[in-house]
């Protein structure tokens, strides 16, 4: 968890009165919810986007356009033939974790590319990159793994002034197909453009009944504002709220994963997109919340598995009118 549960730790003071908060611990978590309803075998599902991907596609699923794969050395020195035309894309490892290895290219300029932040990116750069990636240095482990070439998300106009040279993403905590908790992840100069909270990203708790902010927070602390937009964070609510979350439960119908955090961008003109699954989801929501994970969670435990087989749409109906007051 790291500094951000260590933050909360020390606003609520005690470890009583953390779990008179409902507040979920890692051990818990570890225990109660990913040991009890995650099954090692479906791992490798999440734990490779490109499986993640092709998964979705074939469950009907949206998911940011595939330009290719790097899969080879040999297939490094053949990048500028995929990309050359193409100004915007992404080129990411297929098993990173935490925003690691990610390159987000924005515009082209002659002989080289934009990246979000202005910075240039020449063909050597990215072909050293992807090198990189199949030699392990982003993977979980260490690992060989493969490079995943996406285009460029262009996110909603609403939420423009939100976040700061990089894309906002939604992260959604499904448990036995119902989602229990929801934040939008808006990037910052401190995040270099990247909607990461352990980097600097502002973490904003979003109400499950209709998606307006209700709680932002940026390294542990507390905040009303952008930091770097100034935009008011109250103002924020995410568009097409409800495919989203209909997005996130079918998540566990395509994985069979009973506790997973589901990452989804909203695309101006392809609307709510799955950008990747974790089964092993984070505890910083429920900072960005001001709010515990385990009220909600045991209202699910106690779910019968006629509960389990309701469609994904009602049971997105459900979590709302459970949890939008919670």
């Amino acid at each position: 968890m790291g500094h951000l549960w260590q933050s909360l730790s020390q606003q609520l003071l005690l470890p009583l009165r953390l779990q008179q908060a409902g507040v979920l611990g890692m051990n818990a978590r570890n225990r109660l919810y990913i040991g009890r309803y995650n099954p090692r075998k479906l791992y490798p599902l999440v734990d490779n986007k490109l499986k993640t991907k092709r998964l979705a596609e074939r469950a009907g699923i949206a998911v940011p356009e595939l330009i290719g794969t790097i899969q080879s050395q040999h297939e490094v020195e053949a990048l500028g033939q995929q990309l050359s035309d193409i100004p915007a894309f992404v080129i990411k490892p297929a098993k990173g974790s935490g925003g690691k290895g990610i390159v987000v290219v924005q515009s082209r300029e002659g002989d080289y590319w934009l990246r979000a932040n202005g910075s240039p990116v020449t063909l050597s750069d990215l072909k050293r990159h992807a090198s990189n990636i199949l030699a392990g240095l982003y993977s979980l482990g260490g690992t060989p793994d493969i490079a995943i070439i996406e285009r460029c998300i262009e996110f909603d106009e609403s939420l423009a002034h939100f976040s700061y040279e990089g894309v906002p993403d939604v992260r959604v905590i499904v448990c036995r197909g119902y989602p229990v908790m929801a934040m939008t992840r808006l990037a910052t100069r401190a995040s270099d453009g990247k909607a990461n909270l352990h980097q600097g990203a502002v973490g904003v708790g979003l109400s499950l009944a209709n998606g307006q902010a209700l709680h932002g927070v940026q390294d542990g602390i507390r905040l009303t504002q952008h930091p770097d937009t100034e935009v008011t964070l109250s103002e924020l609510v995410i568009p097409q709220w409800q495919p989203l979350l209909v997005l996130a439960a079918r998540c566990y119908d395509m994985t069979g994963l009973g506790y997973l955090g589901a990452d989804i961008v909203i695309d101006r003109q392809h609307g709510p997109l799955l950008l990747e699954l974790n089964a092993r989801p984070g505890l910083a929501i429920q900072l960005a919340n001001g709010a515990g994970l385990l009220p909600r969670l045991r209202v699910i435990d106690r779910l019968s598995p006629a509960d389990l087989r309701r469609s994904a749409e009602v049971r997105v109906m459900l979590s709302q009118q459970w949890f939008a007051g919670a």
